[in-house]
């Protein structure tokens, strides 16, 4: 049954993602990271192929590992969060040898440096058990409609539920702000190697 959360203008459906909505939600977080600076830095001359790397890690990385939602609007994807549960944020070696050849035909030359510098954001992950956010984005038609608060209720429900903690990078420092209204706090700042973008590690205990 879906999760509804209530917005001033409509409801919000938010349910699992399953396999056959992988097109269409990479398609929705494509357009939702057009102007994201990590994603802009791993694609700065080929935004379009955006959409192609978030279909690969879906079907290689995501699905599989991970605990992922979306909300829709009759019947339409809107938005998506990709979570990791605790214990299971890294990728394994076997997805990581069957996401490379789609990387290196999405990423091209940028393969190694995109590479290094996510490895060192996922270098800077807490030790402790947490859920982890790895993707919050919303079509920007949708924006400002609620869609991402839904998201982040569901999961974040659950984690205060269950006595988890939950972890995020954001992208934007402007997002820092936005985060800070369902309780996650600042802890540092990470600086993607090799001229690449900063992103804020944000940790928020269960309440």
């Amino acid at each position: 049954m879906p999760i509804v959360a209530r917005n001033t203008q409509q409801m919000n459906a938010v349910r699992d993602v399953l396999a056959s909505d992988a097109d269409a939600l990479a398609a929705v977080l494509g357009r939702a990271f057009a102007d994201d600076p990590v994603w802009t830095w791993m694609f700065p001359r080929h935004p379009e192929r955006m959409a192609a790397m978030f279909a690969m890690l879906l079907r290689h990385a995501r699905l599989p590992n991970g605990l992922n939602e979306l909300a829709e609007e009759n019947g339409r994807v809107r938005a998506g969060a990709l979570w990791d549960p605790p214990g299971r944020g890294r990728i394994s070696l076997a997805a990581q040898l069957r996401q490379l050849p789609g990387m290196l035909r999405v990423l091209g030359t940028r393969t190694y440096a995109v590479l290094r510098g996510l490895g060192e954001i996922e270098r800077a992950h807490p030790i402790e058990p947490h859920w982890y956010l790895s993707t919050l984005g919303t079509d920007p038609s949708a924006q400002g409609r609620g869609f991402g608060s839904a998201l982040l209720m569901s999961r974040l429900s659950r984690c205060d539920d269950q006595r988890f903690p939950a972890y995020l990078e954001s992208s934007k420092e402007a997002n820092i702000a936005y985060y800070e209204r369902f309780g996650f706090r600042l802890t540092g700042e990470i600086r993607v190697p090799g001229g690449g973008p900063r992103v804020w590690p944000m940790w928020r205990n269960p309440q």
